[in-house]
């Protein structure tokens, strides 16, 4: 994405044995300009647009993109008759299960804003789980790391090497898993349904608001802590925990976390942008996969109105 990786990824794949890449070739050199985006992060939209046109020319099995300096990986995946990004947390859980199947052993860490299903799939394989504050300088202290991820498309994969988010050996492994599922004529969304069936479906999403006044940030966050919501989507808050008091396995940080029931919202001033973010999840139980289209549909329902009552809670 006009960025400093290509050579990097293009050499790593050559020695894996991987085929080159079709390169998006109005986005592959680097550009300090960035002049076919609005911002180069894969998670903005219509980054990936190029990146879709060039693979309805080309019929990839995969389409991944690097930040500009390839630390965060985006996946793509064919869902019907085009393309979608996965969410980072997908990603995550399948990096997470495909390591697993290769045997790995440590500790999987993952932000507290990033899905609850790692920690599903951590303690089906009897691997120690953390949670850390957002950012990989809290992820990477953690014990005996193995594997370590956040939702913002950040992913260490490979510790040893790089212990940090790193988007080039999060692109090898995400291929492999890819290459691996091929050959058992499955796709990646297959072992998505199969995680959802075997743990419950993890729905994700954000409510993000950017402002020019950052006083509306604390004053939101105020609002919140004297004002606490007692209930989201009709689903009751069963614990209200304001982080700047820190908890058991945390230090302090700014932030509110409410767990309901089958859902759990974290609010947090952004560390970087002028941004208010709250990360949301749902946890729809599913019995077999012929239920899935219908916990998706609730899944979506409840996020929806999750956003709509906190937003309004808020004051945002």
């Amino acid at each position: 994405m006009h960025g400093v990786g290509k050579d990097v990824l293009l050499a790593a794949f050559a020695r894996a044995g991987f085929p080159e890449p079709a390169l998006v070739t109005e986005q592959a050199d680097p550009d300090p300009d960035f002049p076919t985006v609005a911002f180069p992060n894969p998670e903005e939209p219509g980054a990936m647009d190029l990146a879709f046109s060039t693979a309805r020319e080309t019929a990839p099995d995969l389409i991944i993109a690097n930040d500009p300096d390839a630390d965060r990986c985006a996946v793509a995946v064919r869902d019907g008759d085009d393309w979608r990004m996965l969410r980072g947390d997908e990603v995550g859980a399948l990096l997470a299960a495909h390591l697993v199947r290769r045997g790995a052993t440590g500790t999987f860490a993952e932000s507290i804003v990033s899905s609850s299903l790692l920690g599903r799939i951590a303690e089906k394989a009897g691997l120690r789980h953390v949670e850390t504050l957002t950012g990989f300088k809290w992820i990477a202290r953690a014990e005996d790391l193995r594997y370590g991820y956040e939702e913002a498309l950040g992913y260490c994969v490979d510790p040893d090497g790089v212990r940090d988010k790193d988007g080039i050996t999060a692109a090898l492994l995400i291929t492999e898993l890819a290459s691996v599922l091929k050959e058992e004529g499955r796709t990646l969304l297959d072992l998505l349904d199969d995680l959802a069936v075997e743990h419950g479906l993890h729905a994700t999403d954000q409510l993000s608001v950017r402002v020019q006044d950052l006083s509306l940030i604390a004053a939101a966050m105020r609002r919140l802590r004297e004002q606490p919501p007692t209930g989201l989507a009709g689903l009751p808050i069963t614990r209200t925990e304001d982080l700047t008091q820190g908890t058991d396995s945390l230090p302090p940080t700014d932030g509110l976390r409410y767990t309901l029931d089958g859902a759990r919202v974290i609010v947090r001033p952004s560390g970087t942008e002028p941004k208010l973010k709250c990360y949301l999840e749902v946890v729809v139980p599913v019995a077999t996969h012929t239920d899935l289209p219908e916990a998706r549909a609730k899944a979506t329902a409840l996020l929806e109105s999750i956003k709509r009552d906190l937003s309004t809670a808020a004051g945002i």
